[in-house]
């Protein structure tokens, strides 16, 4: 089973959208899935990410970056996945 990044943002958040470019090439090259999740369709994860977004979490919601994609904390992900 692949694992699976969360991605948090808005449809209308340029860096959103980016980031969530940036990581589709790299999810299909490396093994993964990132699920997309608009916090404007749920209050409490408006209220926990506000102006953080986009932030991208692991699957068991920890941190591993916001507002650009840290290739290198990504890659220490990785690194801890294997």
């Amino acid at each position: 089973m692949k694992p699976v990044l969360k991605l948090f943002g808005r449809e209308y958040c340029g860096l959103c959208l980016t980031m969530r470019d940036q990581l589709q090439p790299l999810a299909e090259q490396h093994g993964f899935a990132v699920e997309w999740i608009d916090i404007d369709d749920n209050d409490a994860l408006e209220a926990l990410y506000g102006e953080l977004v986009p932030v991208l979490t692991n699957e068991d919601g920890v941190e591993i970056c916001h507002y650009h994609l840290d290739v290198q904390a990504l890659d220490d992900w990785r690194a801890k996945i294997r």
